[in-house]
């Protein structure tokens, strides 16, 4: 049986994330803090651990078959990969941003200006989108201070809250792409049989986070009003409880609209609510 391979970043804001999504996927490594490679005991995965920026081309050349890597890197690099699934966490925007005092008022001022970026591919084509011609300048490392140096008029960086722009006396000032980490395959591999089962876990991973299992009692009468509230996976369970005229019912509810769909289950007759977080949801 092939084994595939799986290329994470080996530090950075996505390499945490990616290992929790992993393992709770129920696979088995150990080691991959010291290690650029790490066996899966339980399933044949290999894990490499690279720079992001390595990633795509990676996936790409076939080196690894698959990799968990920001959407933002993928469209930089330019690279020929299919997208297999959003994974939901790492998620940013690429901005414009110029500082706080500056006579840029409207994406057109941006012509003949200086930008400075990591991301020139990127900006570059947004940028002849909205014809509008600007001096691109690759900067590796902290863009934040290059407006203040006098490199740049303006910057194109990654936003996750906005307090690095801020400390630096920058505020945002139009988005380019919004970005979150995403699984890729290698053209070859994405219909393989393995990736299919490993994808199938990531997404029952994904599922159960983005929902909450709810037991709740309520009587007879106002069942209706109760279980009409209640979307589920198919339909909500209901058992009868030793209490005459009342059953339990168990669903899952979207964490998106939890607190709404509660308050609205309160009015209809719930009552001794219970959540509980659910680790899989296999469909």
């Amino acid at each position: 049986m092939k084994t595939l391979k799986i290329a994470i970043q080996k530090s950075g804001r996505l390499n945490e994330k990616s290992v929790e999504l992993l393992k709770n996927c129920g696979l088995n490594f150990e080691n991959y803090k010291s290690s650029l490679i790490s066996p899966v005991s339980n399933f044949p995965l290999e894990i490499l651990f690279l720079r992001d920026d390595d990633i795509p081309e990676y996936v790409q050349d076939g080196i690894a078959d698959l990799g968990i890597v920001g959407e933002n890197v993928i469209q930089e690099t330019e690279v020929e990969v299919s997208y297999l699934q959003r994974l939901g966490f790492g998620k940013c925007s690429l901005k414009i941003a110029v500082p706080n005092n500056s006579d840029i008022n409207s994406l057109a001022d941006l012509h003949g200006k200086a930008i400075a970026t990591t991301y020139p591919a990127i900006l570059g084509k947004f940028l002849k989108q909205q014809n509008i011609t600007s001096d691109i300048r690759t900067i590796s490392g902290s863009v934040e201070i290059s407006p203040g140096l006098g490199l740049s008029d303006a910057i194109c960086d990654l936003v996750s809250t906005g307090g690095t722009l801020k400390s630096n006396g920058l505020k945002p000032f139009a988005d380019v792409m919004s970005s979150e980490a995403v699984l890729i395959g290698s053209k070859a591999i994405a219909e393989s049989n393995l990736v299919l089962e490993l994808i199938q876990r990531i997404q029952s991973v994904l599922r159960a986070k983005e929902t909450k299992y709810v037991v709740l009692n309520v009587e007879k009468q106002n069942l209706a009003a109760v279980t009409a509230l209640l979307p589920g996976v198919k339909s909500p369970s209901v058992v009868p409880l030793a209490e005459e005229g009342w059953v339990a019912v168990h669903t899952v509810i979207p964490e998106r609209d939890f607190w709404d769909r509660i308050s609205q289950l309160k009015q209809a007759g719930a009552q001794g609510i219970v959540v509980m977080p659910i680790e899989k949801i296999i469909l």
